[in-house]
């Protein structure tokens, strides 16, 4: 059987950073009738590529099998509901966004962010592969194309005249199999001057906070920043601010532009201080999910080589 390969840079992967053993996939809510079925397992086994240093799982079922109905309704969190608000308030600001400009989200769920665009009489267009949760979106007003983004759309979008001059991507950048068509996507799409903000749960809070429950299929990706930037600027864009979130456990928000546009210099080399993150010397020999390790009950080994590799 022949090595998984890094879904960014095709790199063969020979590092496990996590092994979970086997788990149902996260959303498989059984019905009554199916309780005395079979239910699929499949490998928690998380790699790290010794090329980019991106985390991730193997794919072992489609995207379109998790996310073509879709469970989770995002406007049901008050805590992210005040988030949203939050966000739309400030980035209209910084950005001057206007009845001129064109907003276009990710995977916008139930509409629960872009419908304070909607308010403002802002543009907005959102994109959500799940039909049901896309649904309750246009019920708040927000126009949203059924689709999965990556390359393909990105480019009908920018050739019918839709580019945007903000690309919004919340808690989607890890749930994509295909990073590598999600981010020219947004190249594609985005205005020669326009801003692409995404939000992903942190790579380092995960370590430090034996954060193995956010570990699941529906994850293919488990972000740092310096893999981000990577991959990114094979695509063309440039990371120019960098903003660290309480969301998802810890989470970083990263702001992003066309790399031809030099008009904003990067200000996010406060976290190029690699040596500020001092947790990773805790993994330099090994982690042991066991007594006498770092506990977090699953008695499993995690590979301290790879660990050591993960920068933040």
């Amino acid at each position: 059987m022949s090595a998984p390969t890094c879904r960014f840079c095709n790199t063969p992967l020979a590092h496990t950073l996590c092994d979970l053993g086997m788990s149902p996939l996260c959303e498989s809510i059984l019905a009554a009738d199916q309780i005395n079925q079979m239910e699929p397992f499949y490998p928690l086994k998380v790699w790290v590529c010794h090329s980019c240093l991106l985390v991730q799982l193997e794919q072992y079922v489609s995207a379109e099998h998790i996310f073509t109905e879709y469970a989770y309704f995002s406007a049901f969190s008050t805590a992210w509901l005040d988030h949203a608000r939050s966000y739309v308030a400030m980035i209209t600001g910084r950005l001057g966004l206007g009845p001129t400009s064109q907003v276009i989200e990710l995977a916008s769920n139930d509409g629960y962010l872009l419908q304070y665009f909607v308010e403002r009489g802002i543009p907005a267009l959102g994109i959500e592969p799940a039909a049901n949760v896309a649904e309750a979106a246009r019920k708040r007003g927000v126009e949203t194309l059924v689709r999965f983004f990556g390359r393909e759309l990105g480019a009908e979008l920018a050739a019918a005249g839709k580019r945007a001059d903000l690309v919004i991507g919340n808690n989607v950048l890890a749930q994509v199999p295909d990073v590598n068509s999600f981010v020219a996507g947004i190249a594609a799409v985005l205005t020669p001057t326009g801003t692409a903000t995404l939000e992903f749960p942190h790579l380092q809070r995960l370590i430090q906070g034996n954060q193995f429950d956010t570990i699941y299929h529906e994850h293919f990706g488990y972000f740092s920043l310096l893999a981000v930037e990577a991959i990114f600027a094979a695509h063309g864009l440039t990371i120019f601010d960098v903003e660290e979130l309480w969301t998802h456990g810890g989470s970083l928000r990263i702001w992003a532009r066309p790399t031809a546009d030099a008009s904003r210099p990067a200000v996010w080399l406060p976290f190029q201080d690699f040596s500020q993150h001092s947790y990773l010397g805790a993994w330099s020999e090994r982690v042991a999910c066991e007594a006498g390790g770092s506990t977090c009950g699953t008695n499993q080994i995690c590979n301290a080589g790879a660990c050591a590799m993960v920068t933040p």
